[in-house]
């Protein structure tokens, strides 16, 4: 029998809610599928309780569906849902590009630069490209200061790593992904602040053309 999990001192729901959530992002757990609480436990070594917790979490996150006298299932993201997920997006961060070419300092416009150039030479290491693009976007909305914004950017992220067909899968996507980030960061260095948004505007409506 295998051994359990070591769990970080952290609340165990939370520890929990986060090994599960990475499953579900690698796929381990698959969009549709019945989460086998007994299983789990086992595996973690621990109560039900903690996990019930856990599953509560990622419920109210999207990234699990509760059905009644049938348990937790990993939640499936349809078409509708998808496009809901980026038209919201597209909202939030064009608003937040929009304020970063107003008010970002130097530094923090240099900050993002230079994650663009990671992101550059990322090109073809899909891994590595998923994560300096996700770290891009998230910087973006901190240097853009508003905290409710980038919970719901957070929530609404998770719901979209849902999707099975991951735009960036697409080919040539990425490619297309990384011109268009080129495009939003040179907006941001000539302080231009509508013509910024607009190009996140057009970047997540050919996000969710590939992911269609």
């Amino acid at each position: 029998m295998a051994s359990a999990l070591t769990l970080s001192p952290r609340a165990l729901y939370e520890e929990v809610a986060e090994q599960l959530r990475q499953r579900i992002f690698r796929r381990e757990l698959e969009p549709g599928s019945w989460i086998d609480e007994v299983k789990i436990a086992q595996e973690f070594g621990i109560s039900r309780t903690p996990l019930r917790e856990a599953l509560k979490v990622l419920a109210a996150e999207g990234l699990v569906t509760m059905k009644v006298r049938r348990g937790a299932y990993v939640t499936e993201v349809s078409e509708s849902d998808l496009a809901d997920v980026y038209h919201l997006l597209a909202l939030l961060e064009s608003d937040a590009a929009r304020v970063v070419a107003s008010r970002a300092s130097p530094g923090e416009l240099a900050e993002l630069q230079a994650l663009h150039a990671s992101l550059e030479a990322a090109a073809g290491q899909r891994e590595r490209f998923f994560a300096i693009n996700e770290r891009f976007h998230m910087r973006l909305l901190e240097i853009a200061g508003n905290r409710w914004r980038n919970q719901m950017v957070e929530d609404l992220r998770k719901v979209m790593k849902l999707n099975r067909h991951n735009s960036l899968l697409k080919s040539g996507r990425m490619e297309e992904s990384m011109l268009e980030h080129r495009a939003i960061v040179a907006a941001l260095a000539d302080r231009d602040a509508e013509l910024a948004a607009r190009r996140m505007q057009e970047h997540f409506r050919n996000g969710l053309e590939a992911a269609a």
